[in-house]
């Protein structure tokens, strides 16, 4: 029995009791973003050789008691009881070029699904998805109203907010969801560009699926106002190779009705950068007129491992908990490389909704029953590997060890070696309370444009006091699947220094892990609370700049930042080694806002500091 068995199998019973939360210790499931599934290699490049694993565009809808999470260019879907979970399955019938950003509703005996459209095509239903069998709703949707041919939208002018309403609209539904109201009646939204508005019409779903009426136009962007609907890294711009500007894009429609108001939900500036985000539009009717939330973006993490969080969905779990789900960009091998994430959120009791991204690629819990604060799902575990020294049994084209520890999903290590038991270890520097890893893989060369047998992660974890003498730790369980980034939570705490990876099996031609990351907890102090936080309002008001002082022995610092001291609830995370100020680019002219500064480090999370307006 080689190495890589022996230690499996009592690594593989650690690995088991955690992922089915029989241990002590283990009373609430934990997950940590980018989600735990078997992301797909992407077919699209294949004549570039361009070869990478994606996810992108999440919805989420409860059916039955069950969810079910479909996304772009998956080939089929995902199910789970428990949102932590979850499980792939192939569809009876589905495009032969897949879906991109499909609308996927629950009735509550149907789940129909529709992928996004240039011209009239199926819509999908099925009673039974738990074991794939689709029918069609109907084979042929009819002719969009007002919609231009494919192609046929060059010159079409644009539309903006306060606009008189469209008589001809480019081609669609592109990016659609489906909305059903309390009252029985059914809508679609849609839109993706830089030129053009989220749409909405309503919908007869008595035979198959009609249109009734002509499309509104509902929303635009409108950049010169809002900072946060900027293109670019930071919302800095970009530019194409000749010189001109990328537009600000704006798509992902999603509707949510709460509290009698209804809450048009949009994804913008586009998926290629950090700053990616939700915004919502709010109004009294399904067809608007809608009005801009001050307190936007609501979905916003441009800082950290996980960075991005636009184009999504929202939804209830089974005990009323609000859940809001977003497209972190990754973006190593080609533009559209993405994983998916998922966030607590929160409707507040006058109407203000909100997502929480703080900590939002550390382990969280997932509740037992109802939640009233998204931020108690936070765990206190923290990050202990961060910028860690890390060795590995071998490099290949200088791809090195120290790249897993540094919290970017686009440098990696790539091992010397493929086959079985390479490894590579973490030093935490002393001994700590370890709770749980996250194995990130990577893809370079990988070789792969689709699904295949072959396509699964096998590994085993080992820790070790002294660097020397190692012991089981944990180990991908069974059934086996593809598990791009990997999550395991331990049964229970364990107390060591060294962590080890040790090399089972992937199914791309180069073993590559982006980052190794290890949370749980050291044994001293949290740190002190940041002192002299200061906020400075740009002479562009959409930006804005703070300033505090640094915290001695701090990983890194949230700036949470809101409409009010108690509605701080926008954060962007800086590492303690990058800087002590930030340049915030994301606010709307017209608003006020306050902020405030944590510390955090492997200890805890310092106490928040007073709250201090942006002038």
């Amino acid at each position: 029995m080689d190495r890589f068995r022996q230690a499996g199998r009592v690594g593989l019973a650690c690995a088991l009791l955690a992922a089915t939360g029989l241990a002590s210790g283990a009373e609430r499931r934990t997950y940590a973003n980018p989600i735990d599934i078997d992301y797909r290699y992407n077919f699209e490049q294949e004549s570039r050789g361009i070869s990478y694993r994606t996810g992108a565009d999440p919805v989420v809808v409860r059916h039955g008691d069950a969810y079910y999470l479909f996304q772009t260019l998956a080939d089929g879907y995902w199910r789970s009881t428990n949102l932590v979970d979850w499980t792939f399955i192939e569809p009876s019938r589905w495009p032969f070029d897949s879906m991109v950003a499909p609308a996927v509703i629950s009735d509550g005996d149907r789940l129909i699904v529709m992928r996004s459209l240039f011209s009239p095509g199926a819509v999908l239903v099925s009673r039974d998805p738990a074991k794939g069998r689709f029918d069609f709703l109907t084979r042929m949707l009819p002719e969009l109203p007002n919609a231009v041919a494919p192609g046929r939208d060059v010159g079409l002018p644009g539309w903006r907010n306060g606009d008189p309403q469209p008589d001809r609209i480019p081609p669609g539904p592109w990016d659609p969801a489906f909305f059903k109201d309390d009252d029985g009646r059914w809508y679609l939204y849609w839109g993706s560009s830089d030129t053009f508005p989220l749409y909405g019409i309503e919908l007869d779903m008595s035979k198959g699926m009609r249109y009734v009426g002509t499309p509104r136009a509902l929303l635009a962007l409108d950049p010169d106002h809002h900072g946060w609907e900027r293109f670019g890294q930071d919302h800095r711009g970009a530019f194409f190779p000749d010189g001109t500007p990328v537009g600000n894009y704006m798509e992902g429609a999603w509707m949510t009705k709460v509290g009698g108001r209804y809450y048009l939900q949009y994804g913008a500036p586009g998926t290629e950068h950090n700053a990616y985000a939700t915004g919502t539009y709010v109004g009294d009717s399904p067809l608007g007129p809608f009005e801009y939330a001050p307190y936007n973006p609501v979905g916003y993490k441009p800082g950290g491992f996980v960075q991005g969080a636009g184009h999504g969905s929202t939804f209830q779990d089974a005990h009323g908990n609000w859940w809001n789900t977003g497209t972190p960009w990754l973006g190593r091998n080609w533009t559209f490389e993405r994983r998916i994430a998922m966030f607590p959120a929160a409707f507040s009791a006058d109407g203000q909704m909100s997502v929480s991204t703080r900590f939002g690629d550390f382990p969280h819990y997932v509740p037992e029953g109802p939640n009233a604060d998204p931020e108690a799902l936070f765990t206190g575990w923290m990050l202990l590997s961060y910028r860690k020294r890390a060795t590995a049994s071998g490099t290949r084209d200088g791809f090195a060890a120290a790249n897993v520890t540094d919290e970017n999903p686009r440098t990696l290590w790539v091992a010397g070696k493929t086959e079985a038991g390479q490894t590579l270890a973490v030093d935490l520097g002393a001994v700590k309370t370890v709770r749980a890893v996250q194995v990130n893989f990577g893809d370079y060369a990988s070789g792969r444009f689709g699904d295949a047998d072959d396509i699964y992660t096998e590994f085993t974890l080992e820790h070790s006091l002294d660097g020397r003498r190692w012991q089981p730790l944990a180990a991908t369980p069974v059934p086996r699947r593809d598990r791009p980034n990997a999550y395991i939570e331990l049964p229970a705490p364990v107390r060591t220094r060294h962590v080890r990876y040790v090399h089972g099996h992937v199914g791309a031609a180069h073993l590559a892990i982006s980052d190794l990351r290890v949370f749980g907890n050291a044994d001293g102090r949290v740190p002190a609370t940041p002192q002299h936080v200061t906020a400075r309002r740009d002479t562009d008001p959409r930006n804005a700049f703070v300033h505090w002082r640094p915290v001695k022995g701090a990983v890194g610092y949230n700036v949470r930042w809101g409409i009010a001291p108690d509605r701080l609830n926008s954060t962007y995370q800086v590492f303690a080694d990058q800087r002590t100020q930030l340049e915030l680019r994301a606010l709307s002219k017209g608003v006020d806002y306050h902020v405030a500064v944590e510390a955090f480090d492997e200890n805890g999370v310092s106490t928040l500091s007073p709250a201090a307006a942006i002038r």
